[in-house]
């Protein structure tokens, strides 16, 4: 039996704002059907965000750091996407720090992996209204055990679960938000 999504923007909004402690209960139904022990520490540190674009359902996410050391420059992440849902199209960009580069590794469910880095790849899937326009038209889908790596430094790119949803480890050197440059000028942390 696959997971199916439960969840859609009528929940996640009330009278136009976004309902993070629903966006949680959507995650832990996923955590429950994939068998993700939900921890005290991700009671207290998981976070989820629709980077102000007012779709959650479609372009969103949810994660916990569970290391983000800027004197030893390492990072570790989970990303959390409910099926289907994409994290905004973004670059980073060196600052005070280098620019992150990141690997992924997915957990359960699976992700379309997008660069702009190659080809474009042929029936790419429907990106949300709410995102608008992407750079990034090279795909692969990236099943659990796949690890993947940001093709190159400073490049567009970006993850959309399957129909099922999905839990990514991310691993990289520090992550600077100062560095971080979505395409859509709304989208935001």
């Amino acid at each position: 039996m696959k997971y199916l999504k439960k969840y859609t923007n009528a929940d996640y909004y009330k009278n136009g704002e976004f309902q993070q402690d629903v966006a949680i209960e959507a995650m832990k139904d996923m955590f429950a059907y994939y068998g993700v022990p939900f921890t005290e520490l991700m009671a207290k540190d998981i976070w989820v965000t629709d980077f102000s674009l007012g779709d959650f359902e479609h372009v969103g996410m949810g994660g916990i750091f569970w290391v983000n050391d800027p004197e030893y420059k390492y990072f570790a992440h989970a990303i959390y996407l409910l099926p289907d849902q994409m994290i905004p199209e973004h670059a980073h960009v060196a600052t005070n720090f280098p620019a992150k580069h990141e690997s992924w590794m997915v957990e359960k469910g699976w992700v379309y992996n997008f660069s702009e880095i190659g080809d474009e790849t042929p029936k790419v899937p429907t990106i949300a209204a709410s995102h608008g326009p992407i750079k990034s038209k090279n795909y692969v889908i990236q099943k659990v055990g796949d690890v993947l790596r940001l093709k190159a430094l400073g490049t567009y790119h970006f993850m959309m679960a399957g129909p099922e949803g999905a839990v990514v480890s991310e691993w990289a050197c520090y992550h600077d938000n100062d560095g971080l440059r979505f395409t859509n000028p709304i989208a935001a942390l």
